[in-house]
């Protein structure tokens, strides 16, 4: 795939600084970026030439096209004759990419995951009486917090998600104490009694060490150049107020 992605490289691709990325490559999966649908039109074809003169074709079935803007953009785009279908969410890599540019549904997807498999837990681990509360604490933090957090280095928080993201995780830890919402318990008095970290906390101490991670990419690295690149457009002095600001 990488040797069809090579030989199929044109002056299509969008521009981050000083990179142009024309495609992501992960095992047989490829996204193909272009500034407008004809330079992508240009590219998918170049690319499918390839494909076939490897032995190799494009699924039009399995293959989608979308326009990351917040007003609604068509993007026809075809195939051997065969047209893509233009979809306003795809999901990458299992993550979930809005056309909006938004990511409440991505994260709402995850909390909805951690709730369905809440009460399959709750009869089978939180309320059973012969495991301990660590017992039920390390399942919490390694089948739980894992399904309720994938990905949330890159999340974008807010009050409303805060508050979903607060309710899912108490949902889960009022139980193993044993209290109920008529209790009228706060999460701070359960955390301290179950000696747990806040899931916010949690999220924000991820999301500072991806962060982290980008500061220290060496030259090149295509994550941390795509960072740069985004905040050099930026208004100038705010990401350095960015950081201070967590500090």
């Amino acid at each position: 795939m990488d040797r069809i992605s090579r030989r199929s490289q044109g002056l299509e691709g969008v521009q981050f600084g000083d990179h142009r990325i024309s495609s992501l490559l992960f095992a047989d999966d490829v996204v193909l970026l272009a500034p407008s649908s004809l330079d992508l039109q240009h590219a998918l074809g170049r690319f499918a030439a390839e494909c076939e003169a490897a032995g190799m074709r494009i699924s039009t079935s399995k293959s989608e096209a979308m326009v990351p803007d917040r007003k609604k953009v068509a993007c026809t785009l075809q195939v051997g004759g065969e047209f893509l279908h233009q979809v306003e969410e795809f999901k990458y890599l299992g993550v979930l990419f809005m056309s909006e540019g938004r990511m409440d549904c991505e994260i709402d997807r995850w909390i909805g995951a951690a709730a369905a498999v809440l009460p399959a837990m709750c009869w089978s681990v939180v309320v059973k009486k012969e495991l301990s509360r660590k017992a039920k604490l390390l399942i919490y933090q390694s089948i739980y917090v894992p399904t309720l957090t994938y990905g949330h280095e890159l999340w974008v928080m807010h009050e409303r998600i805060r508050s979903r993201i607060q309710a899912a995780e108490m949902s889960f830890l009022h139980r193993v104490v044993g209290h109920s919402l008529r209790d009228r318990v706060r999460s701070s008095v359960t955390r301290e009694e179950l000696r747990v970290e806040s899931l916010l906390l949690h999220i924000e101490r991820g999301q500072l060490r991806w962060l982290g991670h980008l500061f220290r990419m060496p030259l090149g690295r295509l994550p941390g150049e795509v960072f740069w690149a985004c905040h050099r457009e930026e208004t100038p002095g705010k990401t350095q107020d960015t950081l201070e600001s967590l500090g």
